[in-house]
């Protein structure tokens, strides 16, 4: 009787510590980014992500969820960058109205995790290689006013090259000082998440002469 109940708390510790483990390796991805929307019309909602996780432990995934939908009539899926123990990023995709459950992520709770915004615009491009307008201007007011927004010539209020589809380039600084070029094509939703000081429009207030290819 004595071995039996040995045996079966030595069982029971046994299954524990599994429970915990698995637990435990569940919880080694921690989130890279995430982007909400449909095809090539998603927004970056990685600082809404990280709000929500400070306050839910699970949530009902849908419009509802980000205040936006970046792609009526599709259904849409959330997708999470994660990095895990061995870094290398893996995709966590929830469909429109499924449950996240965020225990699986480390550092859930205190929303320490993530990209933040660290590129500062230099400039913006709007048009094709030939053909293009400085709209620097005219995308720090849209910034001022909008999030987000959907790309085509009513946005900058001009059509520098008719009859051709055409792109935004919006030059950045990185953290590091490295200068990186975004690219957006015409009626593609363009994301100021990952700019900061977007909203202010307080950014390329001089000192830099670029172009549509960068630095002349």
């Amino acid at each position: 009787m004595r071995f039996e109940t040995i045996l079966r708390g030595g069982l029971a510790v046994t299954a524990l510590a599994l429970v915990l483990a698995s637990a435990a390796a569940a919880q080694q991805y921690q989130i890279v980014s995430a982007d909400y929307g449909y095809g090539n019309q998603r927004i970056d909602v990685t600082q809404r992500l990280r709000e929500l996780s400070r306050t839910n432990a699970t949530f009902q995934m849908g419009n509802r969820t980000f205040g936006v939908d970046p792609s009526p009539y599709n259904v849409k899926t959330l997708r999470i960058q994660a990095r895990g123990p061995n870094g290398k990023i893996r995709i966590f995709e929830y469909r429109e109205g499924s449950m996240v459950d965020g225990s699986q992520f480390s550092g859930w709770g205190g929303g320490k995790w993530g990209d933040t915004a660290q590129y500062q615009i230099l400039g913006a491009w709007y048009g094709t290689a030939k053909r293009n307008v400085d709209v620097t201007q005219q995308l720090r007011d849209l910034a001022r006013r909008n999030t987000f927004f959907q790309l085509g010539n009513s946005t900058f209020g001009v059509d520098p090259a008719r009859g051709v589809v055409k792109t935004l380039r919006i030059w950045a600084r990185g953290p590091r000082g490295d200068e990186r070029m975004f690219e957006y094509s015409e009626y593609s939703l363009v994301d100021g998440a990952k700019f900061t000081g977007w909203g202010s429009g307080n950014w390329n207030s001089g000192g830099w002469n670029g172009g549509w290819n960068g630095r002349r």
